[in-house]
């Protein structure tokens, strides 16, 4: 049973849409509590609208009392409000004894390089939500927000930004490559007992930092990985044993997504005339079944 506590994505590519479509890809049941309503397409974002605090810890509360979760992504925040009812949420289910896994993807930062966050929403995100996330994805640019820091240039800073984020409070960080200029995708996961000898797998990192490798997939239909990385690192982790095998499962279904992404037709990919500006999604149902429409 896995909850994503996210915001809306109408094109089905991003946000509650496509996280749950990746649990139930990988065998999940997906609940879902709203935290924003956004009007986007596969060129972008026009227009989000914050559900109302109280309402986002009246989902979680009505949704705790009766259904056992075992495991949650978060993803949009929205505002600071929202992000404080989803901590106290949090705390509360936690001091019942229920202690699902939380991933935190924190979606602070657009492709563009927009701050997608009110600085007050940032704060509340690293100081109340990531000490209560047992697993943080951010890319790149986010990490270095989380941090204060500038965004790391190669692998060696981009693990040391991962061990970084663990001292916030978060048991595990990865740090997700995919700005790197590189001809692989490489992630770095850090967290306790990983790596041969405390090193990750290319030397890189130094205690408790593992690189995870993937070949780079040329295709412009990018549309929601942080969103699939993060909710199928979420499903994935009851069904194994530790964070670094859950995550290699998730990053080997979503580089399969990637792959498949081009089959699919969504937004400009052939159904408007003239130069297509968007990303489309990646196909989450790749491997059990062909696209159709």
């Amino acid at each position: 049973m896995a909850l994503t506590i996210a915001g809306s994505d109408p094109s089905g590519g991003a946000g509650i849409q496509a996280d749950l479509k990746t649990f139930a890809a990988l065998g999940g049941y997906g609940c879902a509590v709203l935290t924003g309503l956004t009007a986007q397409s596969t060129t972008g974002v026009t227009r989000v609208h914050p559900v109302p605090a109280d309402m986002v810890r009246a989902q979680l509360d009505t949704l705790f009392a009766d259904v056992a979760v075992d495991a949650i992504k978060i993803g949009m925040t929205t505002d600071a409000d929202v992000a404080r009812a989803v901590a106290a949420a949090l705390r509360d289910l936690r001091a019942t004894g229920r202690a699902p896994f939380v991933v935190l993807d924190p979606v602070m930062v657009a492709t563009s390089g927009d701050r997608l966050l009110a600085p007050d929403t940032e704060a509340v995100l690293r100081d109340e939500l990531l000490p209560l996330a047992d697993l943080v994805t951010p890319n790149l640019p986010e990490a270095a927000v989380l941090l204060g820091v500038d965004p790391a240039r190669d692998g060696t800073e981009a693990a040391d930004q991962a061990r970084a984020l663990r001292a916030l409070g978060t048991g595990f960080a990865l740090v997700k490559g995919g700005h790197l200029d590189s001809a692989e995708s490489v992630d770095h996961l850090a967290g306790p007992g990983l790596g041969p000898n405390g090193v990750g797998g290319d030397g890189v990192g130094g205690d408790g930092v593992v690189a995870l490798v993937a070949p780079r997939i040329p295709t412009r239909n990018t549309h929601g990985t942080g969103c699939t990385l993060s909710s199928a690192c979420a499903v994935l982790r009851p069904a194994h044993d530790g964070w670094e095998p859950a995550v290699r499962a998730a990053k080997e279904y979503l580089t399969g997504a990637l792959r498949a992404a081009d089959a699919l037709v969504v937004g400009g990919t052939g159904t408007a005339s003239g130069p297509w500006q968007g990303h489309g999604p990646v196909n989450h149902a790749h491997a059990t079944h062909p696209p159709t429409a």
